[in-house]
């Protein structure tokens, strides 16, 4: 890929990044509730769903994907199914100590494991790689190199845009230190939670 396919790339992911929906709404929503940590976590598994869709994308499996409709339903209503359970259980949670991480927070691959269903299941991804992609990037002629280059773009910028959010939001829950509070920032983020997940299965 020349420079300005690189520059290019880099900017389209940084708008998807940075643009508000499901995925941001999530990831800012854990580390309100649990931390950076566990938030960071979540982000890996977004990561990987974004590669995986890019992969897609590349390999000229968009067509099979968009065949197999089904079955993205399922994963699109399983994902938004999971992060309205995540919601659910801040609501009901007891406030932890900003030290402590609660226990759901602990799952390293439970954790990540929801950040890659979100992003395989949300319409938004998926139209930007078999759509939006392919359109400013000719796909059919990236050799490994310009994959791998592709793959360290994507991952880089996504990682660095919710970065600056889980960092921002993991910051603001240090703010609330009474239970009373703390409470009221598991409510909080478990509303953004359902949101995210009503986003993912309805849309």
């Amino acid at each position: 890929m020349t420079l300005p396919t690189i520059l290019a790339l880099a900017g389209a992911v940084f708008v998807l990044g940075i643009t508000p929906g499901p995925g941001v709404f999530a990831g800012v929503a854990r580390a309100l509730a649990s931390g950076l940590g566990p938030a960071l976590t979540f982000t890996a598994g977004m990561l990987v769903g974004d590669v995986v869709l890019l992969l897609l994308a590349i390999f000229g499996l968009a067509a099979v994907a968009e065949t197999m409709g089904e079955l993205f339903v399922i994963v699109k209503i399983a994902g938004g199914a999971y992060l309205v359970w995540l919601g659910i259980k801040l609501w009901r949670s007891e406030p932890v100590p900003v030290g402590a991480v609660p226990a759901e927070g602990r799952g390293f691959w439970r954790t990540s494991l929801g950040g890659l269903v979100l992003t395989l299941g949300n319409p938004k991804a998926i139209l930007f790689y078999a759509a939006f992609l392919p359109s400013f990037i000719d796909v059919t002629r990236l050799d490994a190199a310009d994959i791998a280059l592709a793959v360290a773009v994507v991952s880089t910028v996504l990682f660095l845009v919710m970065l600056g959010y889980c960092t921002l939001a993991a910051r603001a829950r240090r703010l609330f230190q009474s239970q009373r509070s703390m409470r009221r920032l598991n409510r909080g983020a478990g509303t953004l939670m359902i949101g995210a997940g009503v986003a993912v299965a309805t849309r």
